[in-house]
């Protein structure tokens, strides 16, 4: 299960379907408070995370995910990256980073790296 977590409905459609082509089961969330109350986080794999949420940020799910599932990669994606930003979100332990719009290609091959990658459930 890969859980997408962005504010943009457009992004969470066009994630979801470049994850089902891919032959992954996807699940869309439109914060970060959607995602931390969802059951099937039990069963996430992956997360792609927007940085830049109204509410809680995409650091703040991030730490949160670290406590509460510390195997699950983080992979980062954000329409207003600079290098500070990136370097933030790697330091904090993310699998990977992204700006948008980004290739559908590096982006399915980070989540399948981040996959293969994790550590125990």
């Amino acid at each position: 299960m890969i859980s997408i977590v962005d504010d943009d409905p457009a992004v969470r459609e066009a994630l979801w379907r470049l994850m089902d082509s891919a032959g992954l089961e996807a699940e869309v969330f439109a914060s970060a408070e959607d995602c931390l109350a969802s059951p099937s986080l039990a069963r996430t794999t992956c997360v792609i995370l927007d940085m830049r949420m109204p509410g809680m940020t995409g650091l703040e799910l991030h730490r949160r995910l670290k406590t509460s599932h510390p195997y699950v990669p983080v992979i980062f994606i954000s329409g207003h990256a600079d290098d500070q930003l990136r370097a933030r979100a790697l330091a904090a332990g993310a699998a990977d980073f992204f700006e948008k719009p980004f290739s559908n290609d590096e982006l399915l091959k980070a989540v399948e790296s981040a996959r293969a990658t994790r550590g125990p459930p």
